[in-house]
């Protein structure tokens, strides 16, 4: 174990992320567990905190081995040599992509009342999770985030394996992680407490501090 739970990892993420403070910055954050640490840095570099909502396109016979992901306007990553070790093409892709944009929109209206985010121009935007593993729910949402215009777009993550970094710094300015360990099969495994937020609790940390929407 790293980490206690997603508030001690937000600490530690923030105390790495300390140099920005003072910029203007907006936190945007995946739900669910990504609002918990995000709320930490909302709280200690002082910016807003908002939420988008991606979703992973998981493989036929193994929901859990993402083949891609699509972030909240459709935007799709996909993750082409899993594709090929699943054999699923795009119009499957996209099938499957339009199905997990239902639940994208529930929690839309959920979190942000359907309100769509705001264009970033200015904003230092540091995309948070409280973990990644193959990367392709964050790069769906990091190309997403770049058609808003921020001045800058920062991943951070308290914890991701180390052959992911170099995807993440291909969609980002700059990437910011606490931990990269290895072995690593999931990101619970760093992790005390890892239990799943639920939205009430994500709609909690949100009213706690200033939002974009």
């Amino acid at each position: 174990m790293i980490f206690r739970g997603r508030l001690d990892a937000g600490e530690r993420l923030a105390e790495l992320l300390s140099d920005y403070r003072g910029e203007k910055l907006a936190i945007i954050a995946i739900p669910r567990g990504g609002v918990e640490v995000g709320y930490v840095l909302a709280t200690r570099l002082g910016a807003p905190l908002e939420v988008t909502v991606p979703r992973k396109i998981g493989a036929p016979m193994d929901p859990e081995l993402a083949v891609g992901a699509i972030a909240e306007d459709g935007t799709i990553y996909v993750d082409e040599e899993v594709a090929r070790l699943v054999g699923v093409g795009m119009d499957w892709i996209r099938e499957e992509g339009e199905r997990e944009l239902r639940e994208v929109r529930r929690r839309i209206e959920v979190y942000r009342g359907g309100k769509p985010l705001p264009r970033l121009d200015g904003y230092t935007v540091i995309l948070v999770d409280d973990g990644v593993a193959t990367g392709a729910t964050m790069i769906a949402t990091a190309r997403f985030l770049r058609k808003l215009g921020p001045k800058m777009l920062v991943i951070a993550v308290p914890v991701a394996p180390p052959e992911t970094i170099p995807k993440l710094s291909r969609e980002a300015d700059d990437v910011r992680c606490v931990e990269t360990p290895s072995p690593f099969f999931a990101i619970g495994q760093f992790y005390h407490d890892f239990t799943q937020l639920s939205d009430s609790q994500v709609l909690d940390y949100l009213s706690r501090v200033e939002r974009l929407v």
